[in-house]
């Protein structure tokens, strides 16, 4: 989207956040020069909500894909540190939105769990519809569809309808590639 922040200060708050938090996340952090500090969903939404959305997404890729930020040696502390990086994001979503952002956040991550866990395709879907509509209420249709019939494609049309169909084509395929 053109007229985007760059993303500079969202990186290195995450970053400098998880120094604080803990020397085991400083100890997993990748050089800067090999961290790629890409801006995938969150350019679909509120720009208000775009450190919260990255940190979450960062999370998810430590559960299920290739971090950008992080390179855990193990799985036990990708778990944790993703877990950390979830709890952190829904904490700075609550701090510039509203409890509506908060609950589509924790229903995008539980959905998302769901999902990789039965293999139902649509995370990506999700995670597009999510940025794009975030604490509006208009999310629940699409979520029902892809729990119950396992479609995704009233999702991807919400997203596309709020963000243009080359916005989204670029986040779903890089979601893509850094998916394991």
């Amino acid at each position: 989207m053109a007229g985007r922040a760059t993303g500079i200060d969202l990186w290195e708050t995450i970053a400098a956040d998880a120094r604080r938090e803990s020397h085991l996340w400083t100890s997993v952090l990748r050089p800067r020069e090999t961290q790629e500090r890409d801006q995938i969903f969150s350019r679909l939404g509120e720009e208000r909500y775009a450190l919260g959305i990255e940190t979450i997404y960062e999370g998810y890729l430590l559960h299920y894909g290739l971090p950008r930020l992080f390179a855990p040696e193990d799985q036990d502390t990708a778990l944790l540190l993703g877990d950390y990086l979830y709890a952190h994001g829904l904490v700075r979503i609550e701090e510039v939105g509203s409890v509506e952002a908060v609950s589509d956040l924790a229903e995008l991550i539980a959905l998302c769990a769901y999902l990789r866990a039965e293999k139902i395709a649509g995370d990506g879907a999700v995670w597009a519809a999510t940025a794009t509509a975030l604490g509006r209420g208009e999310l629940e249709d699409g979520r029902s569809r892809l729990r119950l019939d396992n479609d995704a494609n009233p999702l991807e049309r919400l997203a596309r309808a709020q963000a243009g169909d080359a916005p989204v084509d670029h986040a779903l395929d890089t979601h893509r590639g850094r998916l394991r």
